[in-house]
């Protein structure tokens, strides 16, 4: 299985490497048109209705990539993301599950998002649902790039493809590895493939505090503090979570703050 692909950045240079190391590393993609502005990015896609879609972020406005995606009405492709900077624009990405690559391109990172790429393109292609998922995250995208806005939405990968959630609604998070499992209000949960340290960036750090490095909780579902044989807390659903001896502190100092206070 081939996937019809386009290029977009403004430097002839970057453009050609792409396109060679994709040829080179990932015969999976199928380069079909180059573009070096967003006016030609647009009659491509016209054209030729891609399946992906490489996009550098700043040509040259600095936001010009997203604004693309934005302009599209129907945005029925995967988009990699392409930034020389690992800015504010960054976290707008993570949050909302959209593949990325920092310039200069790592061979492995592209290898590893070709994979993504298809598998994901074979699951777009079983289930509408998860399409429409992914293209509301895309639409999200514009309404996540300030860097002092609180995330309103954040996109999580489960097992089963994709689920547009509030963070607010996060009772606490446990990560292992490359994973983080995430316990909702509500009793649910889901396992991520986004590491816990990205999360600790993305959440809103006046409701979010990292106890100890393997859980992040919601300090409004914080039922109890526990002081006996190690410290703890115990969130609203009576799960005991062990907070770091040097994360005590700052976590102590935060929860003593109004803000912090449980209102549950």
């Amino acid at each position: 299985m081939k996937l019809k692909t386009i290029i977009v950045d403004d430097e002839s240079h970057a453009r050609e490497n792409l396109k060679i190391l994709l040829a080179t590393y990932c015969p999976e993609l199928e380069v079909c048109g180059l573009a070096d502005c967003t006016s030609a990015a647009r009659k491509l896609i016209d054209e030729l209705s891609p399946q992906v879609v490489f996009l550098d972020i700043s040509m040259p406005s600095g936001t010009e990539g997203f604004e693309l995606i934005e302009s599209l009405p129907d945005k029925k492709f995967q988009v990699v993301f392409v930034t020389a900077s690992k800015d504010h624009a960054i976290r707008a990405l993570n949050a909302n599950a959209i593949y990325y690559l920092l310039k200069p391109i790592d061979v492995d990172e592209l290898k590893t998002a070709s994979k993504k790429l298809l598998s994901t393109s074979e699951l777009f292609a079983n289930n509408q649902e998860q399409l429409l998922n992914y293209m509301r995250s895309l639409e999200n995208l514009s309404k996540s790039i300030s860097p002092a806005q609180n995330l309103q939405r954040i996109t999580i990968h489960h097992s089963r493809g994709f689920k547009i959630v509030d963070p607010n609604d996060f009772m606490y998070l446990e990560g292992e590895g490359n994973y983080t499992s995430i316990y909702f209000s509500d009793g649910t949960s889901y396992t991520d493939t986004k590491s816990i340290g990205v999360y600790e960036e993305l959440l809103d750090k006046n409701r979010f505090f990292r106890i100890h490095k393997s859980y992040i909780v919601n300090v409004l579902f914080v039922k109890e503090f526990v002081n006996e044989d190690g410290h703890f807390v115990v969130m609203k659903n009576n799960t005991r979570l062990a907070i770091s001896r040097l994360r005590l502190s700052s976590f102590m100092e935060l929860f003593k703050s109004e803000k912090a206070r449980p209102r549950i």
